[in-house]
């Protein structure tokens, strides 16, 4: 039976009453998302600043981390203003803070403590499980969501906004990122019902897909080389694993979104329940991004190491070196995935 795909679930809707009811006409609001942000975050951003624009309200980005280049052409097509590098001073200038696919204020990086010191606490806009240090105390939160670009899609359904094409494309670019190419579980039949409205809109898929799967630096390729010539498979435990050994983005002057879907090839792998990917990020700390398939929930695992995220996509910032992490982080994984040596 098909359902009418398009109307906003009441629960949501309620939430982004709320949430609009925070903010008026003529007042400035600061927009953040996540360290190393991604399509989801950025596409977010900048069809919420879009949004608000409408409404007479002037957004800005500060983000803990640059905007990755990838993604520049959502600030250049919906004109959009980058504070990121005044920090915890601009976003003391705004009257507010929205924080977009967040759901623990640890993820604000360097900016967490200036937001926590805020005198207003910040809105929240996000899809992912709770997190242990909420940012906020009004959320817009459902889990079922594909993206939470498609929570901003409802704030403008809400709105009754204008869908422009820059706002189209970036949440298109919010909802295509963060399903794989609309391949994951995540996405839903209302996924695809707002992605219809999307190219209804003008949103051409084909130069989306060019613009972020196919057009990369030649960087790329060689560090996805070098990282499967570390991978390892554990088939007793369906266990999969990459390293990306420290300083090795900058030989090949690729940045951190070049990482994104590496982790998609051991996890590609037959029979492979749990793919991990362990980046070397120097001074003893190491980037874990957990990939799971199946029943296995990497945010559980995830979060035994004070990480977090999604049920099949999750990461975790661990102290230690590599070999360190990686010992610990397969002895843990092995036990979890229920097949003990």
């Amino acid at each position: 039976m098909i359902t009418d795909l398009f109307s906003v679930p009441a629960g949501r809707r309620a939430d982004i009453e709320r949430l609009l009811a925070e903010l008026a006409s003529g007042q400035t609001v600061a927009l953040s998302t996540h360290i190393n942000s991604d399509g989801d975050g950025c596409g977010s951003e900048a069809a919420l600043a879009g949004l608000l624009a409408q409404r007479g309200i002037t957004a800005y980005i500060v983000n803990p981390t640059p905007w990755p280049a990838m993604f520049r052409y959502l600030l250049e097509e919906g004109g959009i203003d980058d504070r990121s590098a005044k920090g915890p001073k601009a976003l003391a200038a705004a009257d507010r803070l929205i924080v977009l696919d967040i759901s623990d204020v640890k993820r604000l990086g360097v900016l967490a403590d200036a937001v926590r010191a805020l005198p207003k606490p910040p809105l929240v806009i996000d899809h992912h499980l709770p997190g242990d240090e909420p940012p906020g105390t009004l959320h817009v939160t459902d889990t079922t969501a594909c993206a939470t670009g498609e929570l901003v899609f409802d704030v403008s359904q809400v709105m009754g906004a204008d869908l422009t094409p820059a706002i189209a494309t970036a949440i298109y670019t919010a909802m295509l990122t963060d399903t794989g190419g609309f391949r994951f579980a995540n996405t839903s039949p209302r996924c695809h019902a707002v992605a219809a409205a999307l190219l209804q809109v003008g949103v051409d898929p084909e130069a989306m897909y060019r613009r972020i799967y196919a057009s990369v630096p030649r960087g790329r390729l060689s560090l996805i080389r070098d990282a499967l010539a570390t991978l390892e498979v554990d088939a007793e435990h369906g266990i999969a694993w990459v390293d990306i050994e420290a300083g090795l983005l900058e030989r090949y002057a690729v940045s951190a979104e070049d990482l994104d879907g590496v982790a998609e090839y051991p996890r590609s792998i037959e029979g492979t329940q749990l793919a991990l990917l362990f980046r070397d990020l120097g001074h003893g700390k190491v980037k874990v991004s957990f990939r799971s398939v199946g029943s296995v929930d990497s945010n559980a695992l995830a979060r035994r190491f004070g990480g977090g995220g999604h049920a099949r996509a999750s990461g975790a910032l661990i102290a230690g070196s590599l070999a360190e992490v990686r010992a610990k982080v397969l002895d843990e994984a092995r036990v979890f995935v229920g097949r003990r040596v």
